[in-house]
């Protein structure tokens, strides 16, 4: 099993042991920052010692070299409007690589993962993403949120925060229901009920209340309903 030895070896090397400083060098320097070297060679060094076989010594070899490749592009092509998709393509990149060595020593039987329980599970985590959030909007579209009264409340909000926060807490009660522990449901609504209510508090508009509470109970009917189709 070298796959988590390797994802081991990169977050320590990636996250834990790369100061900020050292990240700031190799953005101002790039190729000529001796901290992206040094960087590398931490990398190297962790993938010798949690792979602790010595057979398994090219492996540590081309993730390391991999590494500089990928960190390389990444610094050379990033902007600053673009440093943040850089990271997640560096990162997932990264990934593919050990996932691509782990499957190229161990050869996974991949059949095991197709059964109907499997797909299942699948099925209700994709429809608890989108889709929910769609068919929620849908159902909705008949009543607006806006308050009579617009200096009332703060409609300022970040861009579709609201769609995520739903997906994110759909499955969180879908995790909860799917492991048996309904009392993490009973967290969720009361942690969104205290997070709400200073909002609606402020509003004074039942119209709001009311548009809130319907969207919340729909959003966990969703995820209650596939958490029960799934058991």
């Amino acid at each position: 099993m070298i796959f988590l030895p390797l994802i081991l070896a990169h977050l320590i090397g990636d996250f834990v042991l790369q100061p900020q400083s050292w990240v700031a060098d190799k953005e101002t320097k790039k190729l000529k920052s001796k901290y992206l070297y040094f960087h590398i060679i931490i990398h190297l060094v962790l993938n010798l010692i949690f792979l602790w076989n010595f057979d398994f010594w090219w492996i540590a070899c081309v993730v390391a070299f991999s590494h500089f490749i990928i960190d390389a592009c990444k610094l050379s092509f990033q902007t600053s409007s673009t440093k943040k998709n850089w990271f997640f393509i560096d990162q997932l990149l990264h990934f593919v690589v050990i996932i691509g060595l782990s499957f190229l020593i161990e050869k996974p039987d991949f059949t095991s993962y197709f059964t109907t329980g499997n797909f299942k599970m699948l099925a209700a985590v994709v429809f608890l993403t989108t889709p929910a959030s769609i068919f929620i909007k849908i159902l909705l579209s008949s009543w607006s949120p806006i308050p009579q009264d617009e200096n009332s409340v703060q409609t300022e909000s970040l861009t579709d925060a609201g769609k995520y926060i739903g997906i994110l807490e759909r499955l969180m009660v879908f995790t909860f229901i799917a492991v048996n522990h309904w009392e993490g449901v009973g967290f969720m609504v009361a942690a969104k009920s205290v997070f709400r209510f200073s909002d609606l508090a402020q509003a004074k508009q039942r119209k709001l209340t009311e548009y809130v509470l319907i969207g919340t109970l729909l959003s966990f009917g969703f995820a209650v309903f596939a958490g029960i189709l799934i058991k």
